[in-house]
């Protein structure tokens, strides 16, 4: 069904934006290179005839309107922002899979003669990585309802930065309302180790991990650090050391249950011969039980009060971020399974323990997520890498899906 050679030069096409020398991605969310990848997305829609919507955080979506306006809404997508000097297929490949199913199954309309029965729309959301601006998903976030548009918009960057004043630098400080979806369909290289081991070359996300992501800083107070005695010193970043031992030690208490990382730390004012003053620690925790998630969130905040008390600063928390444990929809991961099937494809049933813009999507409509492999489980670095052959038959599955929708309409709630 696909056209695999306009789907790798779909890719080819992005990959302009924000490579790196070293074959990876530095894209982050409302940069000039995010920008110029919009235009390019926003160039590709208009030649294929879709309508473009743009909302208030940015969210991009190019709707199908082949059925009519009554018309239930297919959408598919992902992306486009990384992180820094990252992986050039996490986020991007579902956008432009998308594209190409939406190309495949407009095709098979053609040929067939059938009249859809579901509209079908291809969105890039803003700022899902979390990178530049947090929280993760954010403009996924504030389209489901779950984060207030102007709270989003207020959100700034470490150089203070805010989300609107970026959007409106590259010009995508839009006004629209986007198409709701009445189901959602994402596919992404998996960003993780499961499917390789297993020898498998498709997955479905059944089950999303719950998180709890805090931004924690301790104040202490800065000194010189060659005549301040040792027992005088109020050393932020020696409590930030502790606490970020003890978070790396929680895990081997829920062996198999429980991730932490503590992924950022901000020092200031950041010199050597300088007692930091001021840390900052960007700590997540992330399980599939609730009661495991509640227990490392009260350990670590009890480390953080020890880590605190032994080098005389004082802590303050300043973000908290949390993500509840959740299932993606039956009736789209056994339709995925069975085309997956037809293809002689096994479907290998997955978690999830990374956030997708498709978990914001469970409250508004059926959503799933589709994995195909990331070879070495590599992904948010340079070397990040799916087999060709693999993205065809993510986007190969991804257009089945689309088209037995827009065939057959979608299945009863």
């Amino acid at each position: 069904m696909i056209d695999a050679a306009r789907l790798h030069g779909l890719m080819a096409g992005f990959l302009a934006h924000g490579a790196t020398p070293d074959g990876g991605m530095h894209r982050l969310a409302l940069s000039p290179e995010d920008g110029a990848a919009r235009d390019h997305l926003v160039g590709w829609m208009r030649a294929q005839g879709l309508r473009l919507s743009v909302d208030a955080l940015g969210n991009m979506v190019g709707l199908l309107d082949w059925a009519g306006p009554d018309a239930p809404v297919v959408m598919s997508g992902s992306h486009l922002d990384s992180q820094p000097h990252a992986g050039r297929y996490d986020g991007a490949y579902g956008v432009l899979a998308a594209c190409e199913a939406l190309l495949a199954v407009r095709e098979a309309a053609g040929a067939s003669g059938i009249a859809p029965r579901c509209n079908l729309a291809i969105v890039n959301w803003t700022s899902e990585e979390g990178a530049r601006f947090q929280p993760s998903l954010l403009g996924s976030s504030v389209f489901a309802g779950l984060l207030d548009a102007d709270d989003a918009l207020a959100r700034v960057d470490g150089d203070g930065v805010s989300v609107a004043t970026a959007l409106a630098g590259i010009g995508y400080a839009g006004r629209q309302h986007c198409p709701r979806p009445d189901a959602y369909v994402e596919l992404h290289v998996e960003c993780g180790p499961e499917l390789e081991r297993a020898g498998a070359r498709f997955g479905v996300v059944t089950r999303h991990w719950g998180a709890v992501k805090y931004r924690l800083a301790f104040l202490g107070r800065q000194a010189h650090t060659g005549p301040t005695p040792m027992a005088e010193r109020q050393d932020a970043l020696l409590a930030a050391a502790q606490l970020i031992v003890a978070i790396g030690a929680l895990p081997a208490a829920a062996a198999g249950v429980l991730h932490s990382s503590v992924g950022r730390l901000e020092v200031s004012p950041n010199s050597p011969n300088v007692v930091p003053g001021e840390a900052v620690l960007f700590i997540e925790l992330r399980s599939p039980q609730p009661e495991v998630l509640d227990w490392a969130e009260r350990a670590m905040l009890a480390a953080a009060a020890k880590a605190a008390a032994a080098a005389r600063v004082r802590q303050e928390v300043r973000f908290i971020d949390r993500r509840a444990v959740g299932v993606f929809d039956a009736g789209l991961i056994a339709l995925a399974t069975g085309e997956a099937a037809a293809l002689g494809v096994a479907t290998r049933k997955l978690d999830t323990i990374a956030a997708h813009d498709a978990i914001c999507m469970i409250p508004l409509c059926p959503a799933v997520v589709l994995n195909v492999p990331s070879v070495g489980g590599i992904c948010h670095h340079p070397s990040e890498f799916t087999k060709p052959e693999d993205l065809e038959l993510g986007a190969e599955i991804l257009a089945r899906i689309l088209w037995r929708l827009c065939r057959d309409g979608l299945p009863a709630a």
